[in-house]
Parts: structure tokens; C-alpha cells; sequence
């Protein structure tokens, strides 16, 4: 059975050797909405991935980089893995499960406030069938569960290992909202990676390029408040952004020219909203957090059109980049 692992400190001797350097790829699986993306987050320390109590927010894999003095590590955030209704859905799967056989360690994320399901068996299912793989369970989202209820639900964590033939390395209950042993994960899971020199450069937090970190930012703030059905029916694509020409160099304007697709015209109006409201209120939102990651003020021009079931049209799903 795996040890739960609480926050505790060991004791190093001066005289003990420095340990080895570590670098490697740990990745958050799970389903929809189990926290994936803002433990990432919580342990980069920067946002690198939206984040949304939408199902199949994260559409792409994600990498956010960890440095430290003893290690680098690499967490890759995934989309939730589910029962795909569409060809979208059965894409992101793909990418999900080759990306699971090409890390050091998975982590797979049971939410408190839910108990442990059918979603979670599929997952786990086809995680056990992973052999060279090293597994973590965390229990996420602690900060929304009694202590008996996180109790409940560890022992479910580890009984469906159990049943499975999974051998968790660590069982980690976590909050990533108020911050309870995230840096306890982070530990473990260096501590799981092989040794070997940092595989990205100093500062960098994410190899996600501009563009992408764009579009999603203004996809979550879109999700934000709309009906059920509609966050799976919306893509942004990022047609143009640059610097603005002929400003002086002490006042920069980043020109983004963006387009948020939707698969009916009924879903065009609400994205657009009575007179154009909640677009307005939709770009005013996306655009404070691009110029943050920026670092530079921005002119957000977007724009709304219909891509007439994308998500199920191999042709479309190629241009919208998936």
C-alpha cells in the first residue's frame, strides 16, 4: 500500500554529499475538471495553463517548468481523458495517452469534492496498463472535503490501485486554491525523476509559444459564464499580433487580431451577447491578462465566426489546429 504522505522534514548533515541534479517529465492526468490545470500553475508559480470548472478546458498539452538548485522538472497538464463523443474528443485522447508513454512519472488527480467513479476506473485502466511508467495519485481540491471525507476517499484512491495492479509510488492529498502540501508534490516527484542536466534554459516557464498562450486566454475568458454546451463548440485562433509600428520604443502597443469560432449561428449570439456586451466584457478581461503575460499594453480586436461542427470535421480540426 502507498504511504500518504504528509508534510515532514528530514534532517542533512553538512558532511552529506550534495545529491545529484534531476530533470525530467512528470504529467497530470485525470478527468475533466479534477484540477490539473491549476496544480500546475500552483507549482510553476505563474499561470502557464487556463484554467475553468468547464469540462475539456485544456484542449493541448501544456508544459510548465519547475526550477530549482537540485532539479528541473517539467510538468506536462493534459487534457481530461473521458469517453470521446466527438472526433475532437477521440484527438485528444491520442494525445493524452502518447504523451503518458513518453514522460518519467504520472500523476493522476482524484478530486475530494467528488467520490472516485466510472471516469476515474477509465482512466486508471488504461494507466495500469503503463509498465515502465512511475504512478503518483493525488487527491486534489482537499480545501473543498471534511478530513473524514479525504480519508474516505484515499482509501478509494488506493483500493481501486489495488483492484488494478497499480503500485502508487506516493498517495499526496493536495489544495492547490490555498496551497496545502503543493510543495510536498513537488518534492516527490523530483525525487521520482532519473538524473540528468536541466532541459530547458533559466527563467523559462513554459515552451508554449505566444500565440497559443494568446488564444487560450482568451478562450478562458469566453468559458467564462456561458451555458453548458457551449465551451466544447469554442476555438480561438490567433490570425495576427505584433508590435505596433511607429511607436516610440518607450510606449509599445501589441496589436492581437483573434478570432473565437462556434459551431452555430444561435451560439454566435451568445458568445456576442445584446449588442455586443459580453464580447466587449470578454475582451476587456482577455486582454488585462495577455498584457500581463506579455509585459506589454495590448489592442485586442476580436472577431466571431461560425465553423459548422467543427469539432466532428477532420478538414476544420486541421485549420483550427488540432
Amino acid at each position: 500500500m502507498a504511504e500518504v504522505r504528509r508534510g515532514a522534514g528530514a534532517a542533512v548533515s553538512d558532511t552529506d554529499p550534495a545529491p545529484a541534479f534531476r530533470s525530467g517529465f512528470a504529467s497530470f492526468v485525470g478527468r475533466p475538471n479534477a484540477g490539473k490545470s491549476t496544480l500546475t500553475n500552483a507549482l510553476v508559480g505563474r499561470k502557464v495553463a487556463i484554467t475553468s470548472d468547464k469540462p475539456q478546458t485544456t484542449r493541448s498539452v501544456v508544459r510548465g517548468i519547475v526550477h530549482r538548485p537540485d532539479a528541473q522538472l517539467v510538468l506536462v497538464d493534459t487534457p481530461g481523458f473521458h469517453r470521446p463523443r466527438t472526433l475532437l474528443g477521440e484527438r485528444l485522447n491520442d494525445l493524452v495517452q502518447t504523451t503518458w508513454s513518453e514522460v518519467d512519472v504520472v500523476a493522476m488527480c482524484f478530486p475530494c469534492n467528488e467520490k472516485v467513479g466510472p471516469g476515474d476506473r477509465f482512466i486508471a485502466t488504461e494507466l495500469a496498463k503503463l509498465k515502465r511508467v512511475k504512478k503518483v495519485a493525488v487527491a486534489t481540491k482537499t480545501d473543498l472535503a471534511s478530513p473524514e471525507r479525504i480519508a474516505e476517499h484515499l482509501l478509494s484512491i488506493q483500493a481501486l490501485g489495488d483492484e488494478l495492479g497499480i503500485q502508487w509510488e506516493e498517495l499526496v492529498p493536495v489544495s492547490s486554491t490555498v496551497g496545502d502540501q503543493v510543495t510536498l508534490l513537488e518534492d516527490l516527484l523530483v525525487g521520482l525523476l532519473p538524473e540528468g542536466p536541466p532541459l530547458y534554459p533559466e527563467g523559462e516557464l513554459t515552451d508554449s509559444p505566444d500565440e497559443v498562450l494568446v488564444a487560450e486566454l482568451i478562450r478562458e475568458a469566453a468559458l467564462d459564464g456561458v451555458r453548458d454546451e457551449l465551451p466544447h463548440s469554442i476555438a480561438v485562433v490567433v490570425e495576427e499580433m505584433g508590435l505596433r509600428e511607429g511607436r516610440d520604443e518607450d510606449r509599445p502597443l501589441m496589436d492581437v487580431h483573434a478570432t473565437l469560432y462556434v459551431e452555430r449561428d444561435s451560439q454566435k449570439g451568445i458568445v456576442i451577447g445584446h449588442r455586443g456586451t459580453r464580447l466587449k466584457d470578454v475582451g476587456k478581461r482577455a486582454r488585462l491578462q495577455i498584457a500581463d503575460l506579455l509585459g506589454v499594453p495590448v489592442y485586442l480586436d476580436l472577431h466571431v465566426k461560425i465553423a459548422k461542427d467543427w469539432q466532428r470535421d477532420p478538414r476544420q480540426l486541421r485549420r483550427l489546429g488540432f
